[in-house]
């Protein structure tokens, strides 16, 4: 090589050895819920393609290896969740009160923090000597006692949401969330008085039961855990140095959120759709009339669904002349020759193909994400979590319908369908959230692996720390300056009417003395007149 030309490829080595640092990065996806893992895991993976060496605790590891990404099987918790937690309890959910449901939920937190620590693969981990990391990046899911590893090994923690923001994440950056026009994750709208009075009594609610009864079971798992010296783990909330969310404005609105906090909704989408196997790939193809794909996501089983609610989905499905792909785990007596059932799809490469026309979803945010992405129209059957809240927005933007799962007949669903499929605004509707979604600088994927790789660059990013973190509750809402300020409005008040009364009287008495004054001059002439010796 000319030396002329030997320099220049020396310093575009240099540049690339130095722009591409690896780091040592920890990923903790630990819910039962694979849907979790596969928001979770495109992250890991994307990181590990970049050059990184990725270690990730997951209940759902890889059956072929992949480079630089390394895997902690923390397996069973699917099996415990089943064992533990009522049959049916994910379609029963909207038949249960409020009470019932936050018991379940908060229970199922406790056992997959308790179940995750505790296994023995990742006690063996933990125990790895000789083992750093540079970043941890950690799911925020009901399990604040996972903030001790990132203690235990001296990394900052990223926190990573597959939802939107909540009151764990919203609590960990300082994240603003004015009660006014945020509804709460149980809440779609807030049109009316009376619905943001339920808004602010469920941020209460939330409030009173997470701190005062669910945080105090966190913090015993977290004391079992990890060894002393340690802080508290509230202290440790208040140190995680950055927040994903699985989400975007598209998707539901614009909210105000600080620098660490970072929508990244959609980073599993493929940009560039994958093949289809090649039976898939012919359907998807020969479909002259469309196609329709249904699937309740990977947590709702067949068995889950009343045996009497598959047979209306299945007469539907019989009149339609479009060809329809049931993701479904059982066998399907009768089936109509225009159904295919299989127990896994490609939905993203799936929803990509120009001959899918419509998709009847449970409303998960992954499932909606790549509707949008896609522009598919949806036909949303919420179960439980965040569903319900998705779909309505779904409805009120008007890109899909819903339809409640006690509700759901032959009737409804059928002209749920035959609405979508012939009237193109929903299909217009969705096509412009589309374009508002995918227009953005850089990829969900791309954005997600930046921030993750400034986190380590920066060794935690303190500079982005907010300072609300520090205040109290009193300070944070200034409070104490409101009560200051009325405080000193009334004494001065106070101050001002005392000094103003003294002034009063004293005039009064000044009046009065001049009046008896007067009258005496006035007696003293009188009586000097009358008798007087002239």
């Amino acid at each position: 090589m000319e030396p002329k030309t030997l320099l220049p490829a020396v310093l575009l080595l240099l540049i690339n050895v130095i722009g591409n640092e690896s780091y040592k990065i920890l990923g903790i996806f630990h819910t039962c819920s694979k849907s979790h893992y596969i928001v979770g895991g495109a992250l890991m993976k994307g990181l590990a393609e970049k050059g990184h060496d990725v270690t990730v605790i997951t209940p759902f590891p890889h059956s072929e290896p992949i480079k630089n990404f390394h895997e902690v099987p923390v397996t069973g918790i699917e099996q415990l969740f089943e064992e533990s937690l009522p049959e049916n309890v994910l379609v029963d959910m909207g038949n249960r009160s409020t009470i019932e449901t936050l018991n379940i939920i908060l229970s199922a937190g406790l056992m997959m923090t308790n179940y995750t620590l505790n296994h023995e693969v990742f006690q063996k981990f933990l125990h790895t000597k000789d083992i750093h990391f540079d970043v941890v990046v950690m799911e925020v899911f009901l399990n604040e006692a996972f903030l001790g590893i990132g203690h235990y090994f001296n990394a900052p923690v990223i926190g990573f949401s597959a939802f939107g923001a909540s009151k764990s994440t919203n609590n960990m950056v300082g994240t603003p969330t004015p009660m006014s026009y945020i509804p709460h994750i149980a809440f779609a709208d807030l049109e009316s008085f009376l619905q943001r009075v339920i808004n602010v009594l469920g941020y209460i609610g939330e409030e009173i039961i997470m701190n005062w009864f669910y945080m105090p079971e966190q913090e015993k798992i977290y004391n079992a855990i990890f060894p002393d010296p340690k802080p508290k783990l509230e202290e440790l909330q208040k140190n995680v140095s950055l927040v994903l969310l699985n989400n975007h404005f598209s998707l539901s609105f614009p909210r105000p959120y600080v620098p660490n906090m970072i929508e990244v909704g959609g980073l599993q989408i493929n940009r560039t759709p994958k093949p289809l196997p090649s039976d898939l790939q012919t359907l998807m193809d020969e479909a002259i009339h469309g196609v329709i794909y249904f699937s309740l996501g990977s947590n709702i089983k067949s068995k889950h669904i009343p045996a009497d609610q598959q047979i209306e989905i299945l007469n539907v499905f019989r009149k339609l002349k479009q060809t329809v792909l049931w993701k479904w785990d059982g066998q399907v007596a009768d089936k109509p020759d225009n159904v295919h059932v299989s127990d896994w799809y490609p939905q993203d490469d799936l929803l990509a193909h120009p001959n899918m026309k419509l998709f009847i979803t449970h409303g998960g945010l992954l499932s909606l994400t790549e509707a949008i992405y896609h522009a598919v129209p949806v036909i949303g059957i919420p179960i439980f979590a965040d569903q319900p809240l998705n779909v309505a927005r779904a409805e009120t933007l008007g890109y899909g319908k819903s339809i409640q799962l006690n509700d759901l007949n032959e009737k409804i669903l059928s002209s749920a369908i035959v609405e979508l499929l012939t009237n193109d605004k929903y299909a217009r509707k969705m096509k412009s959230i589309s374009e508002i979604y995918r227009d953005q600088p850089m990829t969900p994927l791309e954005t997600a692996i930046y921030w993750t790789e400034y986190v380590a660059r920066h060794r935690g990013a303190p500079h982005l720390r907010s300072a609300g973190l520090d205040l109290s509750f009193f300070a944070y809402h200034s409070l104490d300056v409101f009560a200051t300020v009325l405080a000193a409005v009334y004494f001065t008040w106070r101050l001002i009417k005392f000094v103003f009364c003294r002034i009063t009287a004293n005039g009064l008495k000044k009046n009065d003395k001049n009046v008896v004054n007067k009258k005496k001059v006035s007696l003293s002439s009188v009586l000097k007149s009358n008798f007087s010796p002239n």
